[in-house]
This record gives structure tokens, C-alpha cells and sequence, in this order.
């Protein structure tokens, strides 16, 4: 069973919440790449958190009847969950602001208007 792309955000974003992930940013990818629908980016305070979320959110996406993958999992500074209309980083502070995806992701959306 397929679930639409607002379950999938709406499970996305409330795991995130509940499990006090930080700094949480949805960006539309709809009509900017064929990736995903949507981008959720969002920082865990270590790799224990980060770890912990990812889990959890593998968890719900799985007892939802969501297909998803993940990687990065093992080291926990950037872990990736492609739930496929929906991609999901989350990082460590530092990570995120390295690779800074918001910003990448904005100046794509920039061009295309």
C-alpha cells in the first residue's frame, strides 16, 4: 500500500517532534527535481540522538506500511531515510552546517522561478 505524500510528511514531522529533533525545515521539491516531493532536514544533538531518531522514524514509516531505506545509520553524523516522495536527513549540528542542504536546495528552487 502506497501512502500519500502528506501521511508520509505528516509521519515524518511528527516523529521528529516527538522525539525533539531540532530545526526541523520541509522544503517543496515538487517541480524542482524528480528525487522527491518533499526535503526535511533537522539536526539531532549527537550521534546517539541522531541514531535514536532514525530509529524511531524507520519504526513508524514500517508500521505505517511505508517502504523506506536508510543510510548512515552506523556512524550517525548524517543519516539519510528515503521514504521516496519523502527525504529525510538528520544531522549532527556540526554536519549540517557544513553541507548546508537548505541553502543548496534554495538557490535550485531560485532558478527555477
Amino acid at each position: 500500500m502506497k501512502k500519500e505524500k502528506t501521511d508520509i510528511l505528516s509521519i515524518v514531522q511528527k516523529v521528529l517532534d516527538d522525539n525533539k529533533a531540532e530545526d526541523i525545515v520541509v522544503i517543496d521539491l515538487e517541480g524542482k527535481t524528480s528525487i522527491a516531493e518533499q526535503m526535511v532536514v533537522a539536526s539531532g544533538t549527537s550521534n546517539r540522538h541522531v541514531a535514536a531518531i532514525s530509529e524511531k522514524l524507520m519504526e513508524a514509516l514500517k508500521k505505517a506500511g511505508c517502504k523506506a531505506t536508510i543510510e548512515g545509520e552506523v556512524k550517525a553524523d548524517w543519516v539519510l531515510i528515503d521514504a521516496f516522495d519523502v527525504i529525510v536527513h538528520i544531522f549532527r549540528p556540526e554536519v549540517r552546517a557544513f553541507y548546508n542542504l537548505e541553502k543548496m536546495w534554495q538557490a535550485v528552487s531560485e532558478k527555477r522561478k
